[in-house]
Formats: structure tokens, C-alpha cells, sequence
């Protein structure tokens, strides 16, 4: 138990395991290194100290850039600071004697954060020996219950995140309750760099970016854009196994389409400026539903018809912060694996279980996740966020109650996020625990009531009369850069066969067996297999090497010997040499590991 001054001042016991404790540490020791800073460096400008999901930052204003060296003197004070093991204590102020006191210590950004504060908001301050904070809190009680820290890096920053505003240093750290824990997360800190998909996408050159062309705008080259055209067709083709008819819809629309769909209102600040063109003002759109409405709106429909499930790889368009885009994790052009499938009131329960059996089909048969890597999340409205979300009580209690009665109906355990839903409906997010220990969201399936009432869809009933569908939205792959950033990630670059850009590289020993080399190349691409011949002038070892590290599944050498007895010698990226094979064998293998996407 970790004892923790809460916001009121009050004392609380938290587990060591407790998630929040972990924010509290990282909280206080944002003070730690405050404190530290300001004992080597005392003419320096305090700007704020958060927690954040991967540790702790601060920002401070400095006379000149602090250096590595600089750096390790703050790591050490903070270290001393920890084993003086100081009482926190909290304390307020009114709002004239807080801004008093931060002006007579020369602390002009926390003068401004009070001026800022609203009216008759308690002011509160937390000490640690000779050292004041503003802050809120909460805090664990003394600097010595923290045993291991690390700063882990240090970079510029604008005060406020606005580039009008005065430039500052942060430093970024963590710390933890036990020294085992931060050899830990240093451990996972290092795997995180070596799978980083933007480091392994330029060493496979699998894309690249360019300033020319723009932040956010990555270009595959062809091993990634292989890649990822056998992802889209996988899932093309999984969906017109499932009666999915595909459309191409255009990446440009009119205004009004979005003023019509409620996105224009809820979504302008995500979308590219307008773009005005005679008597029109166009948009680049950031979604793909507003046109497969209107593609159902077409012509009359009946519910024999139904359901109609469309689907469309589409290129939709984000205006992401420069700031924070992302190799293809994050970025301003995306191509979206979307589907819209229109359905009776009666369709919805099998027709969302169909969705969610295919999400699990591709992920836990295809790709290999265990299914305790799952976590299923449903995600709710805020109710009283009425900016947020379509304003309809009525659709969204109906929504809401279906799609949790039909998880429990599938048995599938899950958990509740306010929030989190859509503008226009709820939705269920499937979450997986990636090889870094995070959970992301890619699959999803999100019910909406909303927009065929804003177009003003209809089907004609068995009673003949109009009657309005619902529509379920949903998402398998995500986009395909998005998911081809989780998939870099998750493999380490070292794609199983079926995906792999290459998956046989021919290693003849000299040129005496490149025309049997170029043999068997011909012989591999009529069956549909993706194959390179190595005919450099390099030797053996080298040649293998060098297909070892662009992590080809297979690699097969030819020699005199292979040449004689008609056969190849295969090595496998895993198993190392695993025997010489007649070609005809080795076709018939690798097929089938691409056949049961091994």
C-alpha cells in the first residue's frame, strides 16, 4: 500500500498494482525533476509537469538548451532528492497571494495558469522541501517511496503547444515503486525501437516520405505496395465469399453532402479546407458513408432485398497536425477497408454477429492472435456532451441496449466506455494486445440509426409500405496503412509467407548455375510464387546473409551438386538448412504454407 495526498488534501492507500498509482508516481516525480532543475539551474522558468501514458514530461523555460550532460547532472540530483525521502505536503492560497508568491519567485507561466483559472477555483500547492509547485494533485506522500527513475529524453517544445508562444525544453522521464520494474520498461522501451514500422519500413523499404510531397503523405514502394495489395485483396475477397457487393466512390464531394450527413458539423475541423470551384465548393472527404447512402437512396429497394452490404477500399482524407502524423500509423491520406450494410430491424443481431465472426476469422485464424489478446469494448455515447453527439435520446437508448444485448446473447465479455462512440451512433471496438503490451482498436462495427433518417432512406415492407433500415458500419482491417504499420510492428518486417514481398530468393554459388537459377525463377513465377535470383558476384554466405536480413521466408541455394541431382538445397528464415527438395516438392510446400497462410 503507497500512501497519496488527494486533490483535497485528504490521505489515500492505493494497491501497488493500482493503474492510477502509476499516474501519481509519475505525477510527483514530474516534481522531483522540477525541483532538480531548479537546484542546478536557479534562474530557470517553470512551465507545467503531467503524467502522460508512457511516463512523465516537463516543460521548462531555460537561459541556454540543456545538454546530455546537463541532462545525467538532473538525473542525479533527482536521485538525491528521492533518498532525502521529502514529505509532500499540500497547501492553499487565495488567488492574490498565489499570484503574488509565483511572481516574487520569478515564475511568470504559473502566474498565467492562475490568471486563468476560473473564478472561485480552489488554488492549491504542493511543497517538498525548500521546492512549491502550483498544482492540483494528487501526490504520493514522500519522494522516498520512489526507488528507480530514468530521463529517457529531452526536445523542444512551445509553451501551451502554440507555436506563437514562447519555446521551451522538455524533458521526459519515468520512474517506478521498484528497480525491477524500470528494467523492465527499458527492455520494452528498446523492443519498441527495434520494431518501430517507420525503421524497419526504410531498411525493407517498404515506403518512404518526402517534404516535397508532404507530412503525412507516405509513398509505398514496391515491396510495401506488394503487400498491401495482397491485404486488400484478401479482404475483398472474404467479403464476396459473404455476399459484399464493392463500389469506387469519388475522394472529392460537395459541401452539402456533409452538411446533409451531420459530419460538417461535427467533423469541419478534421476535414481539408473547401475547395470552391464555380458554382461549387468541394471537399476532400474524410469518410466514406455519405456516399453509400446515396448509392442505396438510387433506387427503390425492397426488404427482400435487404441486406445490402456494401463495401469500398477508399481513399478518405484526415488534416492531421503536422505534429502528429506518423510514418503509416497516422497519416493525412488513408485507405479505408470500409463496408456499410443496410439491414431490417429484424437483420441487425445476425448481421453484427456475422461481422464480428469475421473480425475473428481474420484475426485469430488468418493472422494468428490468441483469442485472449481480445478485448471487445462498447462504446458509448457521453450524455451530456450534446455537441459531441446527434441529439436523439430515443435512437440512442435503442442503439445502445441492441448492441450490448447482442454481446451477451454471443457471450462475448466486454466493457463500457463513455465516450467513445461515434457522432452518429454506438459502436463495439475490438481492442488487441499488441507484442509492445498496448491495446489498439482497428476492427470495428458501430450501429447507426442516425444517417438513413438524414437521407431519407427507405425499403418497401411485406405490408407495403416504407419502412426506414439501420445501417451498420464497420471496419475490419481498419485502414490499410494503419494496419500495415500494427502488422510491420507485430512481425518485426518478418511477414509470414502468404505476405511476404518476397517469398524465395535463388542463391546460385557461382555463375556456372545462374541458367538453372533462371530456370527455376520461371518455373516459381508461373506458380503465382514471388521470387528474386541473387546473381551477384558475392559469395555464399554473404548472399544468405543478405537474405536473412531482408527476412525472405525461404532462400534456395544451387550448387554443382543441385545442378547434378536436379534438386534445390532450402534454407527457411526460422529453421536454418532444412534439406534439398526437388522443385516440384518445394512448390507443392511453400503453396501450401501460403494456403494455410502458415
Amino acid at each position: 500500500m503507497i500512501r497519496t495526498i488527494q486533490k483535497d488534501g485528504s490521505i489515500l492507500d492505493l494497491e501497488e498494482k493500482n493503474e492510477e498509482l502509476k499516474s501519481i508516481v509519475w505525477h510527483t516525480t514530474s516534481h522531483i525533476l522540477a525541483q532538480a532543475v531548479k537546484r542546478l539551474f536557479p534562474n530557470t522558468q517553470l512551465g507545467i509537469g503531467p503524467a502522460i501514458e508512457s511516463g512523465f514530461y516537463y516543460d521548462f523555460k531555460v537561459e541556454k538548451p540543456l545538454t546530455e550532460e546537463d541532462i545525467n547532472k538532473i538525473e542525479e540530483e533527482m536521485k538525491k532528492i528521492i533518498k532525502e525521502d521529502l514529505p509532500l505536503a499540500r497547501s492553499t492560497l487565495s488567488r492574490e497571494e498565489a499570484i503574488k508568491l509565483m511572481k516574487e519567485k520569478n515564475e511568470p507561466y504559473k502566474v498565467q495558469l492562475i490568471e486563468e483559472l476560473p473564478e472561485g477555483e480552489e488554488i492549491s500547492f504542493f511543497k517538498q522541501g525548500d521546492f512549491i509547485d502550483l498544482c492540483a494533485g494528487p501526490h504520493i506522500n514522500r519522494t522516498g517511496k520512489i526507488k528507480a527513475i530514468k530521463l529517457l529524453s529531452t526536445s523542444s517544445a512551445y509553451w501551451k503547444g502554440n507555436q506563437e508562444n514562447d519555446s521551451m525544453q522538455r524533458i521526459y522521464g519515468v520512474s517506478f515503486l521498484k528497480a525491477t520494474e524500470l528494467e523492465e520498461h527499458l527492455k520494452l522501451l528498446e523492443e519498441a525501437k527495434q520494431r518501430d514500422h517507420r525503421k524497419i519500413g526504410k531498411e525493407l523499404e517498404l515506403f518512404m516520405t518526402h517534404e516535397l510531397v508532404g507530412s503525412g503523405l507516405p509513398m509505398y514502394l514496391p515491396n510495401g505496395a506488394t503487400i498491401r495489395r495482397i491485404l486488400e485483396r484478401y479482404i475483398q475477397d472474404k467479403e464476396i465469399e459473404l455476399g459484399y457487393n464493392h463500389v469506387y466512390t469519388p475522394s472529392l464531394a460537395n459541401v452539402e453532402l456533409y452538411k446533409t450527413s451531420g459530419h460538417w458539423d461535427h467533423y469541419k475541423d478534421d476535414m481539408f479546407p473547401v475547395m470552391k470551384m464555380e458554382n461549387e465548393e468541394m471537399v476532400l472527404r474524410p469518410m466514406n458513408c455519405p456516399h453509400h447512402m446515396l448509392i442505396f437512396k438510387s433506387k427503390t429497394r425492397s426488404y427482400r432485398d435487404l441486406p445490402i452490404r456494401i463495401g469500398e477500399l477508399a481513399n478518405d482524407f484526415r488534416y492531421e497536425d503536422s505534429g502528429a502524423v506518423c510514418g503509416l500509423e497516422r497519416v493525412r491520406q488513408m485507405c479505408q477497408n470500409d463496408a456499410h450494410l443496410f439491414v431490417r430491424p429484424d437483420q441487425i443481431k445476425e448481421e453484427v454477429g456475422k461481422v464480428l465472426q469475421l473480425i475473428k476469422e481474420v484475426y485469430q485464424k488468418d493472422f494468428g492472435f490468441a483469442e485472449s489478446s481480445f478485448k471487445y469494448r462498447l462504446s458509448l455515447r457521453d450524455k451530456n456532451n450534446k455537441q459531441k453527439y446527434i441529439d436523439n435520446d430515443e435512437m440512442w437508448e435503442t442503439a445502445e441496449t441492441q448492441l450490448r444485448a447482442i454481446l451477451k446473447d454471443m457471450n462475448i465479455d466486454f466493457y463500457e466506455a463513455e465516450g467513445e462512440a461515434a457522432f452518429y451512433g454506438p459502436k463495439i471496438d475490438i481492442q488487441i494486445k499488441t507484442a509492445l503490451n498496448h491495446d489498439v482498436t482497428i476492427p470495428t462495427c458501430q450501429l447507426d440509426f442516425a444517417l438513413p433518417e438524414r437521407f431519407d432512406l427507405n425499403y418497401i415492407g411485406e405490408d407495403n409500405k416504407e419502412h426506414r433500415p439501420v445501417v451498420i458500419h464497420r471496419a475490419i482491417l481498419g485502414s490499410s496503412d494503419r494496419f500495415m504499420s500494427f502488422l510491420i510492428e507485430e512481425t518485426k518486417g518478418a511477414f509470414p509467407v502468404w505476405l511476404a514481398p518476397t517469398q524465395v530468393k535463388i542463391l546460385p554459388i557461382a555463375d556456372a548455375q545462374n541458367e538453372y537459377a533462371n530456370e527455376i525463377v520461371s518455373q516459381l513465377r508461373k506458380n503465382g510464387i514471388r521470387v528474386e535470383l541473387d546473381d551477384s558476384n558475392e559469395k555464399i554466405g554473404y548472399k544468405i546473409r543478405k537474405a536473412q536480413l531482408e527476412k525472405v521466408p525461404y532462400m534456395l541455394v544451387i550448387g554443382a551438386k543441385e545442378i547434378e541431382e536436379k534438386v534445390v538445397a532450402v534454407r527457411s528464415r526460422k529453421a536454418g538448412d532444412i534439406g534439398k527438395m526437388s522443385i516440384e516438392e518445394f512448390i507443392n510446400k511453400i503453396k501450401e504454407d501460403i494456403e494455410n497462410k502458415q
